[in-house]
């Protein structure tokens, strides 16, 4: 039996940390549970117990990151949830632990690897729609998750993968761009 908080929890956490700390210095792929292990002060056979590989320990780093456990935001109003829902995004991607987390799973992915949206992924998706689902019972007009995914959260991850992270102005002018182009917010010309 596992004990959620208490020693299983404080080695998940200690091995955890010392991953992304190793992962600041090296790829996903020169690292080790050896070296995990010296790093954490946790045994090897109780990592290998616990995770049976690097991947699988990698995958558990990334799905316990930052997009599971940073609660999305209620202000309101749609435009201050979706500023700082993105400004949010902005934010962890601009930070080592968020930066490291995103190329890491990218790193993870394989060619032959059938590919399909992440626990992660699917979880988030589902908290967008209900933040959104709230915009829309107050009468606003929000955008769907895919436009939201596409004009906001895409870019912001493309320039933190491929470029200088995006900052929370940035961020903002997606928002903006993402509120002009939505169906249910878009003027039609007369």
């Amino acid at each position: 039996m596992q004990r959620p908080r208490g020693r299983s929890a404080r080695i998940r956490q200690q091995v955890h940390h010392a991953v992304i700390d190793l992962l600041a210095d090296r790829s996903a792929d020169e690292l080790s549970i050896s070296q995990v292990a010296e790093s954490s002060g946790v045994h090897q056979a109780t990592i290998y117990r616990r995770w049976g590989s690097m991947p699988v320990l990698l995958e558990d780093v990334v799905d316990a990151g930052p997009a599971r456990t940073s609660p999305l935001p209620d202000t309101g109003t749609l435009r201050g949830d979706l500023d700082e829902y993105a400004a949010g995004v902005a934010g962890t991607l601009s930070g080592p632990v968020g930066l490291l987390i995103l190329r890491t799973a990218v790193s993870g992915l394989s060619p032959q690897q059938e590919q399909g949206p992440s626990t992660v992924l699917l979880e988030r998706v589902e908290q967008l729609q209900e933040m959104l689902d709230r915009a829309g019972a107050r009468g606003e007009h929000p955008p769907t998750v895919d436009e939201l995914l596409e004009l906001v959260v895409a870019p912001l991850y493309f320039h933190a993968l491929f470029g200088q992270p995006a900052g929370a102005e940035d961020a903002r002018r997606l928002v903006d761009r993402l509120l002009e182009v939505s169906p249910g917010r878009r003027s039609d010309p007369a």
